[in-house]
């Protein structure tokens, strides 16, 4: 019988993983915390039109990598590719928006039939971070700071900021007649998904990774000559902020985000050691994004960390990490296995923080102990006929091989103290 695989670009992630993942959340979530962001959590399936509407049809995302279905009702369904558009519809339908400031944070798993590569999956994590009601670059900065600060929690190192803004909506506009006008002046020079952009998405043509398109884009004109004088003193305090604040940073003009919905600040945190998918967090403004999704006009401005790619970073860059078995019990002959189950059961409710594992399935002393060594656990718990005959249990050092009998009683406070040694 064929053995069934999991899908192409969705991917098991297995326990001995799972300590560094716990890990990435555990840094991200009290990083939040100290910032006064709250946890949202929305469906994996929203409705199609959501994401038509607000990533924009002329897309890679919506033309080629959605995951879309009908269902029983003839409704248009659609895996998440993001996690905006599901937080600003929540945010509209349980009246979050109104009149209010709303600091809001979400993780979970999204989906993109993309090509798989390393860093790149069709079902990826990702930690996404969303505030609303308020239009000053203060909240762009304190955006950009938090990331700043998770970095320093991962010990992650070698990320480059780059920075850019896109103006407003008629600002965009002014500057993509310019952009048209110039890339129709190259129209026999342009690649097969660049001459498809131009007529729906010319911007997006400034993202091309595509070799052959680098001449062209270098010479394109600048967004940042079309600017209005609000949009630029917007764009000035915010690299003021940036520069007060210490965080080193690039202007990149051609970085324009591969979503429809972004306005005024938009910026990625980039790294040249996972290849071509060197993007580990990209966000900016989105201020009509509300509006348009049937809300009220409502600033906002969010970023994503795709947790895949970072899970990468920390594997090449951090020390390893496991989650670790404080002890073993090890057990021979029925009187043993029975009090081992009760006396490993009174551990744990004495010290919490214990990570107690019992030997189960039998098998002799040489074998327990080979799986004891095996577990990464740092003492052996021993009980054999003699240790319940002395009311006593036997308590060995892996790795350094020195054993004392320890009475059942006195075994809390001895793990309790050693804990505290090694805490």
């Amino acid at each position: 019988m064929k053995q069934i695989q999991a899908i192409r670009g969705m991917h098991d992630v297995l326990p001995e993983q799972i300590p560094l993942w716990q890990f990435l959340e555990a840094r991200v979530r009290d990083t939040l915390a100290q910032y006064g962001y709250q946890e949202i959590r929305t469906p994996i399936v929203e409705m199609t039109e959501l994401f038509k509407r607000s990533i924009g049809e002329v897309t890679d995302i919506v033309e080629k990598e959605m995951y879309t279905f009908t269902d029983r009702n003839g409704d248009s369904l659609t895996l998440r590719p993001e996690g905006t558009a599901s937080c600003v519809r929540a945010g509209i339908q349980n009246g979050l928006l109104v009149n209010q400031v709303q600091r809001l944070w979400y993780q979970g798993p999204m989906f993109r039939h993309e090509r798989p590569q390393k860093g790149r999956y069709r079902q990826f994590q990702q930690i996404g971070v969303e505030a609303y009601g308020m239009a000053g670059p203060d909240i762009d900065i304190e955006m950009i700071l938090i990331t700043q600060r998770i970095w320093r929690a991962l010990g992650l190192r070698d990320l480059e900021l780059q920075i850019n803004t896109l103006g407003t909506a008629d600002e965009r506009h002014a500057y993509r007649e310019r952009l048209v006008a110039y890339l129709n002046g190259h129209a026999s020079e342009l690649d097969e998904d660049s001459k498809r952009r131009l007529d729906g998405n010319p911007l997006r043509i400034l993202d091309s990774k595509h070799p052959a398109m680098a001449g062209i884009i270098a010479g394109a004109p600048s967004l940042l000559d079309h600017l209005g004088e609000a949009s630029r003193a917007h764009f000035d305090r915010l690299r003021a902020g940036l520069e007060a604040a210490g965080i080193a940073h690039v202007v990149n003009p051609r970085l324009v985000r591969g979503l429809d919905y972004y306005a005024r600040t938009v910026f990625e945190w980039i790294t040249d050691r996972l290849g071509a998918q060197g993007t580990v967090c990209a966000g900016g403004r989105y201020d009509g994004l509300v509006e348009q999704l049937g809300g009220r006009p409502t600033p906002a401005v969010g970023f994503a960390m795709g947790m895949e790619r970072l899970i990468a970073l920390l594997e090449e860059q951090a020390p390893a990490l496991r989650d670790p078995v404080d002890v073993y019990l090890v057990m021979m002959g029925d009187a043993a296995a029975a009090r081992g189950m009760l006396l490993a059961e009174a551990l744990r409710d004495r010290l919490p923080g214990l990570r107690l594992l019992m030997h189960c399935g039998g098998g002799g002393f040489k074998s327990q102990f080979k799986k004891a060594d095996k577990s990464g656990a740092k003492y052996a718990l021993i009980l054999g006929d003699d240790e319940i005959a002395k009311g006593v249990a036997g308590v060995k050092q892996l790795r350094l091989g020195e054993q004392d009998d320890i009475e059942f009683s006195a075994l809390a406070d001895y793990f309790a103290a050693r804990m505290n040694q090694q805490g």
